[in-house]
C-alpha cells in the first residue's frame, strides 16, 4: 500500500488543497492521501488566531466528502499538544503496516524543511514529495532527496480566504460548498449562523 501524508492547518481548506491531493495521488499512484489536520500548529503560534482543531477537521471532512482516495486525519488532534510530522508518520506506519509512506509538502514549505523538528527522521520514515507550481519550481534543501510533482497553479490561500470573509469578497469556487456549510453552521470566520 502507498499512503501519502498531506498535513496542514487547513484554516480553511480550499480547492488548492484538494487539487494538490488528487494530483499527487494520481502522479505517484498512491492508494490513499491522508489530509492530516494539525492539532496545535506550532509554526503559527503567536502569529494569528487559528480555528479549533475540531472545526478545521469538520471542514476537511466536508471538503473531501465523496472524493475517492482522500481521507481526513485526526491523529494529531487525538494525540493532543503540538503537531510533529515524525510522530504522525510513526502512527501511520503502525496503522498501515508495511505501507510505503510519502510526506507531501508545498514548495514554500519544502524550502524550510530543514528547520522542522526531527526532519532527518521524517526523511527516513517516508519519501519526501515537493509540490511544484508550473513555471516556478523552488529549490528544497539539497541535504534531502525529493520527489517532485507538478500540479496546476491556483492562486488561492487560506489567508486570502480569511480576508475575504472579513471584507465580503466572493468565495464561490474557492471553497467547496460543504466547507461553506460547516462555516455557516458553526459561525466560523465571523460568518453569522
Amino acid at each position: 500500500m502507498r499512503v501519502g501524508l498531506f498535513g496542514g492547518t487547513f484554516d480553511p481548506p480550499h480547492l488548492g488543497h484538494l487539487v494538490t491531493a488528487v494530483n499527487v495521488r494520481h502522479a505517484l499512484g498512491l492508494d490513499l492521501v491522508v489530509l492530516m489536520v494539525a492539532n496545535d500548529p506550532w509554526q503559527k503560534q503567536g502569529r494569528r488566531e487559528v480555528e479549533t482543531a475540531a472545526d478545521r477537521l469538520a471542514m476537511v471532512q466536508a471538503a473531501i466528502s465523496g472524493v475517492d482516495g482522500l481521507i481526513a486525519g485526526d491523529d494529531e488532534i487525538l494525540r493532543g499538544g503540538p503537531s510533529f510530522t515524525a510522530d504522525t508518520l510513526a502512527g501511520l506506519a503502525k496503522r498501515y503496516v508495511g505501507a510505503e509512506l510519502f510526506t507531501i509538502v508545498g514548495d514554500d514549505v519544502a524550502a524550510s524543511f530543514g528547520t522542522w523538528q526531527r526532519a532527518d527522521e521524517i526523511a527516513k520514515l517516508s519519501t519526501l514529495v515537493v509540490v511544484d507550481r508550473p513555471g516556478s519550481p523552488m529549490a528544497p534543501p539539497s541535504e534531502f532527496v525529493w520527489n517532485r510533482v507538478e500540479v496546476p497553479r491556483l492562486e488561492v490561500s487560506s489567508s486570502d480566504l480569511r480576508a475575504r470573509f472579513t471584507d465580503g469578497r466572493p468565495l464561490q469556487f474557492l471553497i467547496a460548498d460543504g466547507v461553506m456549510q460547516v462555516i455557516r453552521d458553526r459561525g466560523l470566520y465571523g460568518v453569522k449562523k
